[in-house]
């Protein structure tokens, strides 16, 4: 027997930025459900280093660019969340490091100082005391600054939302949309990972947050997909004895080495490698970007020496609403056609502000209570698994 129900909302992709949206929408009253087709943040939020930028990055040149500006009061939204003083309480969540150490090595000319301060960036560099150095920095002769972003476990992330919002997360193996005579998406048509189930649901309102996967469904739903771009990067994953460390080595306006840490059950260390060196050897064979990866270590940390380690690669392609020349949006792209929203957060740190402007763009709920379950004995759907398990 086939159910149907009706919902205020839909979101359809359940990473980062649909898990935050769904429950922002469920405390307001919506009746709303997330449906996933995979597991929860499969393809950019689980393969992303999980810092929570602040901006400086983007201000690197010394130009308080619009990227920076839109993006500059995100980690102090998070860290309210994190500390579980404000909604979403992420209490759960699990920390990588709570700030980001900033670094030049005496090889690069490019001076950091305190360019933050000087443009008004809500987070600043602040000066790192020897005693408080990193071990794997312990030998670097150039300034070294600490950044008070916070480095989440994006695993841990995931799970925490998911969670506080089990019983509004279904699991599904297809989707399709029934178009009214008004050219809008009058219902959705999914089935359950089986097979066996089928289900017809009404939603008043879409948000298609599914990063890459937008691109298709936006076709389901009568829309150009020419609206998103794709910007790839090839990571690298190193494990090993390693120690913890997260944060940036600037040369110049870049970021050429975005180290983060993720401890392993077995007692080693995960390095996701990063920054631009993962843009630069987007293109190259895996062998080739380990080998320079490696180099690029031996440059970026010196005096420390490398221990063992193995190593892959993975790759991540970063969907984002298009741009005139392809480069990164300044914000978060979210547009509205008919009754389906699209939204691309560009960062993970955008999830704050992606939800709020997505909530402007929607009508009010349709009931004020306590919004009811639907689709209960569907299966839910998991947490990704990181890139290198």
């Amino acid at each position: 027997m086939e159910h149907e129900t009706s919902l205020d909302v839909l979101i359809v992709g359940g990473g980062g930025a649909g898990l935050w949206l769904l429950d922002e929408l469920r405390r307001a009253g919506y009746h709303v459900l997330l449906v996933e087709t995979n597991g929860l943040g499969h393809g950019q939020t689980i393969g992303c280093q999980g810092i929570i930028h602040g901006g400086l990055k983007y201000a690197l040149s010394g130009v308080l660019n619009a990227s920076a500006d839109a993006i500059k009061d995100m980690p102090l939204i998070w860290r309210d969340c994190l500390a579980g003083t404000r909604e979403p309480d992420l209490r759960a969540t699990r920390l990588r490091a709570p700030c980001c150490a900033l670094w030049q090595t005496d090889r690069f000319a490019s001076k950091i100082g305190m360019l933050g301060a000087k443009l008004s960036l809500r987070v600043t560099p602040r000066p790192m005391p020897d005693a408080e150095r990193p071990i794997a920095l312990r030998e670097c002769g150039g300034e070294t600054l600490w950044m008070d972003e916070q480095v989440i476990d994006p695993s841990s992330f995931l799970q925490t939302l998911a969670d506080r919002n089990r019983n509004h997360l279904v699991h599904i193996r297809t989707l399709e949309c029934v178009f009214s005579h008004h050219g809008l998406v009058d219902s959705v048509r999914v089935t359950s990972p089986d097979g066996m189930r089928m289900a017809t649901l009404r939603p008043r309102q879409i948000v298609l947050a599914a990063g890459e996967g937008n691109e298709a469904l936006r076709e389901g739903c009568g829309l150009s997909a020419s609206a998103m771009q794709r910007r790839p990067v090839q990571m690298i994953a190193a494990k090993g004895q390693l120690p913890a460390l997260n944060g940036h080595c600037v040369d110049g306006a870049k970021t050429r080495v975005t180290i983060t840490s993720q401890p392993c059950a077995d007692g080693q260390t995960v390095w996701q490698i990063g920054g631009k060196i993962s843009e630069d050897g987007v293109d190259m064979p895996p062998e080739q970007l380990m080998a320079l990866a490696r180099r690029e270590l031996a440059l970026v940390l010196p005096g420390f020496s490398l221990p063992e380690m193995a190593m892959m690669t993975y790759r991540v392609n970063k969907a984002e609403g298009t741009t005139p020349d392809g480069s990164r949006p300044e914000d978060v792209v979210i547009p509205k056609e008919g009754n389906v929203i699209t939204a691309w957060p560009t960062k993970l740190a955008f999830a704050p502000r992606l939800a709020e402007r997505v909530i402007a763009l929607l009508h009010s709920p349709s009931v004020s209570s306590p919004t009811p379950v639907a689709l209960e004995d569907w299966p839910r759907p998991e947490v990704a698994r990181f890139p290198w398990e």
